[in-house]
């Protein structure tokens, strides 16, 4: 038997051959770890994908829930329930004011599709991923902006907005007060507001405050509300008294009130009183009255004549508003006051300065003497207007001159017409005052204020130039526009009403009539109404245009010339009673 040589080959392994073995089985180790890596990794994209693939927990967009949704039905619960939010009026505000704007108009959209996109996108973070797990992931809708349209609706907003700066004012009147709030000046700015309500807009989210310039008034409102409370209020809070020795006289409410005017002073609230106004109440029928006497101008012996005046005693009126605002934040609510010797408030020279002095219009018109009724009231009007005065640039009243007109005040029921129907009223026959007192004004070139002409024409007046009156409804003013007073001379004759004024001639008057056009023939009319009175009719209604020219007796100034058209209606025959059926 031969011993085998070293080098012959063999089944026992060799020593390389036991390293290599060795080394394979160290590597498993490794390989495990790194499947397990690959194991762990497609699990966690394998999750972040799905985790992705859903909008997340408990996520919410205008309090709508939309959480763990997957697509589809994030869309469908966006389309159903939020888009329509969407769509409701945008909440705004301007300097603390509130205003909507309509989203269609503004160009404000929700962009579900985006939306849906943005909550689902594919996300690998795993602090956003633990975001969307718990609930803290912060949801923003994607929403389209036209800023076109939006700059349009913000430019209508500022229309409504914007206001020019206005100082708080308190009024008075009829012994009360009102008091008027400042205004803020606002200018919104719209670029800045577009930029905010683009990057801002949160459906059904609370309103927007929108960026303006704003200048406060010089008195704020808190200042001026607390100056109302108290120092207004103590104003008109009772009467106050005025005290000269043993002489006293009281101011009412009313009358502060009447007197008072606001008027800031060095940036703060303050009131002030007129003090003629005052000196006027203090001094009527009181132990301060003047003992001065005031100028007259009466007619005497068929003219105007002047009763002088004379000096007298009377109420001091300069400083009595501040007296008298120092006495109402008294308790006693009293002002020591003084008597001086004064002029009349109404001199001799005052008396002359008015020129009234010459007869400038003089103007008749026949009536039916036989009603009797009619003549009273005429004669009672005319008592009325007889001697009143209208100073340059003051207003000729008739009502007020004329009024109450009632039974008390010495007016009898007659004819009038009304409605174009003959009928009975209080003050009947009136209106040929108001024609006499229309024509004395025209022809002396006074501004014709308003009057209305009767609705079918009486022969005893000219035709287009005459006037009626109802109380309450039409009136007959005419306004002084010469530097002179005048003074109203009115009185009945046998036969006709009769009125002059007296005066400083001014105007140069002249007029033209177009004449009748226009006729029209009058019908049969019924009148169902109680105290109907039936009338024979027969006289046809017409067109006239009456022209009036006017300027100085000096030739230094011209009037436009003015033309007055007026259509009176036929004398109708009036029959009492309905109308009888076909």
């Amino acid at each position: 038997m031969q011993t085998p040589s070293p080098d012959s080959s063999s089944s026992t392994p060799t020593h390389s051959q036991q390293d290599k073995k060795k080394q394979k089985g160290k590597a498993k180790p490794w390989i495990i770890a790194g499947s397990c890596v690959a194991a762990v990794a497609a699990a966690y994209f394998g999750g972040a994908a799905f985790v992705s693939s859903q909008v997340p927990a408990n996520a919410s967009i205008a309090g709508v829930n939309i959480g763990s949704m997957n697509k589809d039905q994030a869309r469908a619960e966006l389309e159903r329930e939020v888009l329509p939010l969407a769509q409701e009026p945008v909440d705004v505000t301007v300097n603390g004011e509130k205003y909507t704007l309509d989203p269609a108009k503004a160009g404000l959209e929700l962009n579900v599709e985006d939306t849906v996109n943005e909550l689902t996108s594919y996300e690998v973070n795993p602090v956003k991923l633990y975001e969307r797990l718990t609930g803290e992931f912060h949801v923003t809708p994607a929403v389209d902006v036209d800023e076109d349209k939006l700059a349009a609706q913000l430019d209508a907003l500022a229309k409504k907005a914007n206001a020019e700066v206005a100082e708080g004012t308190i009024e008075f009147e009829d012994g009360t007060s009102k008091l008027t709030k400042p205004v803020d000046g606002v200018v919104l700015k719209t670029e800045e507001a577009a930029d905010l309500i683009s990057d801002d807009w949160e459906i059904a989210g609370p309103a927007i405050a929108l960026p303006a310039d704003v200048i406060k008034p010089q008195i704020s409102a808190d200042t001026l509300q607390a100056f109302y409370d108290k120092d207004v209020k103590a104003l008109l809070k009772d009467e106050v008294t005025l005290a000269s020795g043993k002489k006293k006289a009281t101011i009412s409410v009313a009358s502060i009130a009447a007197a008072a005017s606001y008027a800031p002073k060095d940036g703060a609230p303050a009131i002030a009183l007129d003090d003629k106004k005052l000196y006027k109440a203090a001094t009527k029928n009181s132990d301060l009255s003047s003992t001065a006497k005031d100028a007259q101008i009466v007619l005497k012996d068929g003219k105007p004549s002047i009763i002088k005046s004379s000096k007298g005693i009377s109420l001091e009126t300069k400083g009595l508003g501040a007296k008298v605002l120092a006495a109402t934040a008294a308790k006693n609510r009293t002002a020591e006051v003084e008597m001086t010797e004064k002029e009349a408030d109404f001199t001799t020279a005052d008396a002359k300065k008015l020129g009234i002095k010459e007869p400038i219009v003089t103007f008749s018109t026949p009536y039916p003497a036989s009603d009797t009724v009619r003549t009273k009231n005429l004669r009672a009007g005319s008592a009325r207007v007889n001697g009143d005065i209208i100073k340059p640039g003051e207003r000729f009243s008739l009502l007020e001159a004329l009024g109450p007109i009632t039974v008390a005040n010495g007016y009898y029921s007659s004819g009038v017409v009304e409605n174009g129907f003959s009928t009975e009223a209080v003050g009947g026959g009136l209106s040929q005052i108001s024609t006499q007192m229309y024509n004395v004004g025209f022809l002396a070139g006074y501004d014709d204020i308003t009057h209305k002409p009767h609705s079918r024409w009486f022969e005893r007046y000219p035709a287009g130039r005459e006037a009626t009156l109802w109380e309450g409804q039409i009136d007959m003013i005419w306004e002084n526009n010469t530097p002179y007073g005048v003074m109203i001379q009115a009185w009945v004759s046998g036969d006709k009403v009769n009125t002059r004024l007296w005066s400083t001639k001014y105007w140069d008057v002249s007029q033209k009539s177009s004449g009748k056009y226009n006729l029209t023939n009058p019908e049969t009319k019924y009148n169902p109404a109680e105290k109907c009175v039936s009338e024979s009719g027969g006289k046809k209604g017409f067109s006239i245009d009456i022209t009036r020219y006017r300027e100085t007796i000096d030739g230094s100034k011209k009037l436009p010339a003015e033309t007055k058209s007026w259509t009176y209606s036929p004398w109708h025959k009036i029959v009492c009673g309905e109308k009888p059926k076909d």
